[in-house]
């Protein structure tokens, strides 16, 4: 007999699928493809044609030549960005930087919410039903090391990257992978697969079969890879310094695709201790570019001789994304952030006026939604009738403030210790069982002080944790702060190993299967994924599901907003703030294009000026 939770989870999911399956328009007969197309995109068709001249946000006469330095905090342990295991510098398959080294069926047009255009694979070809998807393989494409790609090397990457990669959700929704040709392979999906999946795979990078050892490769481990980027591997000092060079025999080089990328014969991945030598290292040029989101720095800290004199310039960045999320994060999975009432009532503790007034020189506005800044957030407006048709299978899953659009998140009157917050929040800890004793807010039951630890790696993390736990403290909570380095940070966030962090999740104007890789209910048990929260809500994977069905951009927004007020409600982190510009400093020896991308500054179309 099937349980009866389990009957009633299938029929809320199958509610969702048949909302969809009225509003979708009639599907072209299952199994039939179009022909072999230049580019796929998620909703409606690619931007631009076959023949396009280069994408919009590259300067095609850019020069080449030069080098380009980028610096980071922390350090690394690995070269394989592709495993769980270790932690590999930035800029080996990195969606900001590049990917130098290891590249992937399709490339991703950053001036679109999801549009991809063919690289690896030349062409793909998939039905209206986005069962199957049949990728053709460039003829022209090879290694590093001059070996041609083949089929089999696809379905290898496929094999391997499944079985001993980084975990993701989407390989088991892959039915087979089969070479079809000699240059062309099949990726068939299960029946669960949603109509993401044949985009997510042309993002799967290609690995050489006959250059990649199976036995070691989950190895985390300091010896080069073989890719097909434009890039390899130069030297490596382990730890602090990777530099990669520039592959003179790059296959891809005159592709349309490829016009103004990759500039440089060189690039310099360095890292630093930390936050300040960092900093120290950007002002005497040993680096060329900083992404800046500091306010104090912005504020007060360009007026170093190299900025003052132009050489150093800083520069506001328009972005058509949405903010993300930053925010301090509840692991749900443990007591005392279990209570979805104790979680409710720290928001009321962080006083963002205050700290932004007091900290931030007022340069920050309040995130409230999980894709704040964009026709995808659900703050401040009500349910649209979609929204509700969606949630209906879910009562009580969406706050009636959030469900109308009224819930904003908690207001201070910026003193640092709001009267009124702090009795509503001693108001709800009292009906979760806690009341003052002594000087220590204890549970009525158990004895049990309201207690946890706040996990940190960098001392602005650390600097922004005590001012919250200044706050808690007058109410007898005992927030401790713990600051470690950045290998064991992030070695306890895979094991979710913490009581509170601050994390930041970025957000694109076309969520898709990430989401499940962060809010799903099974990621809430997979350690090395996004899920830091420990959300565990069937309603959750029903909104992914329902946006990951959808096949218009009406019916992909109306699912992004439910999900939006589900986590909303969920109180899984407390929201924090975001710039409204991106900001990033530069030497002036480097210069980019003029226009920027849906997602800002793109380093990989900058160049050398000098």
């Amino acid at each position: 007999m099937i349980p009866s939770s389990l009957r009633s989870l299938t029929k809320n999911v199958l509610q969702i699928f048949v909302i969809f399956a009225l509003a979708a328009p009639a599907p072209l007969i299952a199994g039939a493809a179009a022909e072999p197309a230049h580019g796929i995109a998620m909703h409606g068709k690619p931007a631009l044609p076959a023949d396009f001249a280069h994408l919009p946000y590259a300067n095609p006469d850019a020069p080449k030549g030069g080098r380009i330095a980028y610096g980071f905090v922390g350090t690394f342990d690995s070269l394989n960005p592709l495993i769980l295991k270790g932690n590999a510098p930035r800029g080996l398959h990195d969606s900001t930087l590049g990917n130098n080294v290891f590249e992937s069926l399709m490339m991703r047009s950053r001036a679109e919410p999801f549009t991809l255009y063919g690289l690896i694979a030349q062409t793909a070809d998939m039905p209206d039903d986005r069962g199957w998807i049949e990728f053709h393989l460039d003829p022209a494409a090879t290694f590093s090391d001059g070996a041609p790609i083949t089929a089999e090397d696809v379905v290898f990457s496929f094999e391997i990257l499944r079985d001993k990669g980084r975990p993701k959700g989407w390989y088991k929704k892959v039915a087979s992978v089969e070479k079809t040709g000699e240059r062309s392979v099949r990726f068939t999906f299960t029946d669960d697969a949603d109509r993401e999946i044949p985009l997510i795979v042309g993002l799967m990078p290609v690995l050489p079969k006959h250059a990649t050892d199976p036995d070691g490769f989950a190895r985390s481990g300091l010896t080069p890879l073989i890719g097909s980027g434009p890039y390899v591997f130069g030297e490596v000092n382990p730890g602090t310094r990777v530099t990669l060079k520039r592959n003179p025999d790059y296959w891809a080089a005159d592709l349309l695709i490829k016009r103004g990328f990759d500039n440089f014969d060189e690039i310099l991945i360095e890292y630093f201790r930390d936050a300040n030598s960092h900093f120290a290292a950007f002002k005497k040029g040993l680096f060329d570019i900083l992404p800046d989101g500091d306010p104090a720095r912005l504020s007060s800290a360009y007026t170093f001789p190299a900025a003052a004199e132009g050489r150093v310039v800083l520069e506001p960045f328009k972005k058509g994304t949405p903010s993300g999320m930053n925010a301090f994060v509840f692991n749900t999975r443990r007591a005392p952030f279990d209570d979805p009432l104790v979680r409710e009532a720290l928001t009321y503790f962080l006083d963002f006026e205050w700290i932004n007034r007091t900290l931030f020189f007022d340069r920050y506005e309040r995130t409230g939604s999980f894709f704040h800044g964009s026709d995808l957030s659900a703050l401040g407006q009500p349910a649209s009738e979609g929204e509700k048709a969606l949630l209906k299978a879910f009562p009580g899953v969406v706050k009636p403030a959030v469900m109308d659009g009224t819930y904003r998140p908690p207001v201070s009157d910026g003193s640092g210790r709001d009267r009124k917050n702090l009795r509503t929040a001693l108001k709800m800890l009292g009906e979760a069982g806690y009341a003052r004793k002594g000087n220590a807010l204890v549970h009525k039951q158990t004895g049990k002080p309201l207690s946890f630890e706040f996990l940190t790696m960098s001392r602005e993390q650390e600097r922004l944790a005590l001012s919250f736990q200044r706050t808690l403290s007058v109410a007898g909570i005992d927030m401790r702060v713990r600051q470690v380095d950045a290998t064991q940070f992030w070695d306890r966030l895979k094991q979710f190993d913490y009581d509170m962090i601050q994390f930041f999740w970025a957000a694109s104007l076309s969520p898709g299967n990430e989401q499940n890789f962060r809010w799903s209910q099974q990621s809430a048990q997979t350690p090395g994924t996004f899920n830091f929260a420990g959300a565990n809500e069937p309603a959750i994977d029903a909104m992914i599901a329902a946006l990951l069905a959808a096949r218009s951009r009406e019916d992909f927004v109306t699912a992004v907003r439910a999900l939006d007020r589900i986590l909303m409600s969920g109180t899984y982190v407390i929201p924090l703030f975001h710039l409204p510009d991106q900001w990033v400093a530069r030497w002036t020896r480097i210069a980019h294009p003029d226009k920027s991308s849906l997602y800002g500054y793109e380093p990989t179309t900058w160049w050398s000026a000098q």
